[in-house]
């Protein structure tokens, strides 16, 4: 997952790419103004992973305008997060997509093999929190991680976790994810050496207020390494576990 300044620069050194083209390149439009929406073309230059399309309230057309956009300038591979099974099924008729239903996740293209340093671990408190997760793996593994999956391992059994101390403890970044009262956080941050993201969800009965429990629970941890993305936010905590598990040294 290498920057697309640092690939252009490395074919510019092997003879690959001529100066010229390697100028051209950087010097195109950093975004294109499709009218609805402006596309950001630079947007893999300056973090290294292209723009991903939330779908969310955006029709099929102009998610196909946005696609056919990126897919001219280039973007062979295309993420697109929270988009509906109806909308998908649209879309199939000019894309060929993959769509994953449960985590209402579609990609244009093909997946990564994965270039990490490690292994991302993705652990849910319970088989609820699993469409959530799988928007956390599955985005993950579209930025090229490896990602090993540790479902319905919550505090209420604690020995389902403690039984995969070996993966945890081999993991370069865990996804913790929980709903309820959100304790898996702090259990596995106070097992595993490696930065744990906690993902609260929105699971659980009436006084968990949509997720704010486990929210405030995550933030409240006495376990250090933990950090916390926002309620039902599995795509923002796969994308910052990617970009963990692919930190290079800078001198």
């Amino acid at each position: 997952m290498k920057s697309e300044a640092k690939q252009i620069l490395e074919a510019v050194k092997s003879g690959a790419l001529s100066v010229d083209d390697a100028l051209l390149k950087l010097k195109m439009e950093p975004y294109e103004d499709i009218g609805f929406a402006k596309v950001d073309l630079h947007r893999g230059i300056r973090q290294g992973i292209p723009e991903v399309i939330y779908g969310a309230g955006k029709t099929p057309e102009q998610m196909i305008a946005i696609a056919e956009t990126m897919k001219q300038n280039g973007q062979e591979r295309i993420l697109i997060t929270r988009l509906l099974p109806e909308t998908a099924e649209k879309m199939k008729e000019r894309y060929p997509l993959s769509y994953f239903a449960e985590a209402k996740i579609a990609v244009i293209g093909d997946f990564p093999e994965p270039d990490g340093i490690g292994t991302i671990v993705v652990a849910t408190g319970g088989t609820s929190d699993i469409p959530v997760a799988e928007e956390a793996a599955l985005t993950a593994e579209m930025l090229g991680n490896q990602v090993t999956r540790l479902y319905d391992v919550g505090v209420a059994g604690i020995h389902r976790l403690l039984s995969h101390k070996d993966v945890l403890m081999s993991a370069s970044v865990v996804i913790a994810i929980a709903g309820m009262e959100g304790a898996l956080a702090s259990v596995i941050g106070g097992l595993a050496d490696c930065p744990v993201i906690a993902v609260p969800t929105s699971i659980g009965y009436g006084a968990s207020f949509g997720g704010l429990s486990a929210l405030l629970s995550m933030l409240n941890s006495c376990a250090s390494g933990v950090s916390v993305v926002n309620i039902d936010n599995g795509f923002g905590a796969g994308y910052l576990a990617g970009m963990i598990n692919h930190m290079e040294g800078k001198k």
